[in-house]
């Protein structure tokens, strides 16, 4: 069933709490199916609403997902290896390399209409990592990006650069889904299996390693959800 607007750039929020990647990877397809349709049916006359955009927030279980761009090489161990440790794998369309996902990651899938915002990759991602810079900046936390490599980083220029937010997003007709991953009470000893996102010599963070303690998830997700509705400029649904 199309979920339709009224007003352009309204966004429906859904929070999935602690949820399996697969079964969120395929809502995820079936809700960017669900845009792509609402979107022909404007196109072609057949309405005068809008689709309606979702935003998606998780934390998942332990599990590394490799891009369409993914080097196998950069999963240092053989499949059981993970597995023995209880982290799935997914192969995923995606942009971007591997990365992990895991408990006390704050994870956020945008599935955005862009003809309803503006028609720019580029600035779609440099709104993403604005969303987040923002957020962390109220925790003292500067953070900023690192040239040539899409996400946040602390330190991306000095003697110490540490990522603390990865990115890899998929566009289709102007359609977006994946997102991003923000470490808050992520364990980083999961990254140390993998060359995070292909680069290699610089480490990981979390908020939590750059406090010294525990952040709550749900406090991070509130400032980061309004950080995104001031720079995508929507309005949620009801």
């Amino acid at each position: 069933m199309n979920e339709l607007s009224n007003h352009p750039r309204t966004v429906k929020l859904l929070r999935w709490g602690y949820r399996d990647y697969a079964p969120s990877w395929d809502e995820q397809e079936m809700l960017f199916k669900r845009v792509e349709e609402g979107k022909l049916l404007r196109r072609n006359g057949q309405t005068d609403q809008y689709p309606l955009n979702y935003l998606i927030t998780v934390e998942h279980p332990p599990v590394y997902t490799l891009g369409k761009s993914a080097n196998a090489a950069n999963l240092i161990y053989p499949d059981q290896f993970y597995l023995e440790r209880g982290a799935q794998l997914f192969k995923i369309n995606r942009g971007g390399d591997v990365t992990f996902h895991g408990p006390g990651q704050l994870v956020v899938y945008p599935i955005f209409d862009l003809d309803q915002f503006f028609t720019d990759i580029h600035k779609y991602l440099r709104f993403l990592e604005e969303a987040v810079i923002r957020t962390l900046a109220e925790y003292g936390i500067m953070a900023d990006r690192s040239p040539g490599e899409t996400g946040v980083w602390i330190d991306p220029k000095g003697l110490q650069p540490r990522k603390i937010c990865a990115m890899g997003v998929r566009a289709a007709r102007w359609i977006t889904m994946h997102g991003l991953a923000l470490n808050v009470n992520t364990d980083l000893r999961w990254f140390d299996y993998i060359i995070p996102c292909g680069i290699r010599n610089k480490a990981v963070t979390s908020i939590k390693e750059e406090l010294n303690r525990e952040i709550s998830l749900n406090e991070v997700e509130e400032k980061l959800l309004r950080h995104f509705q001031e720079l995508f400029d929507f309005h949620w649904q009801g």
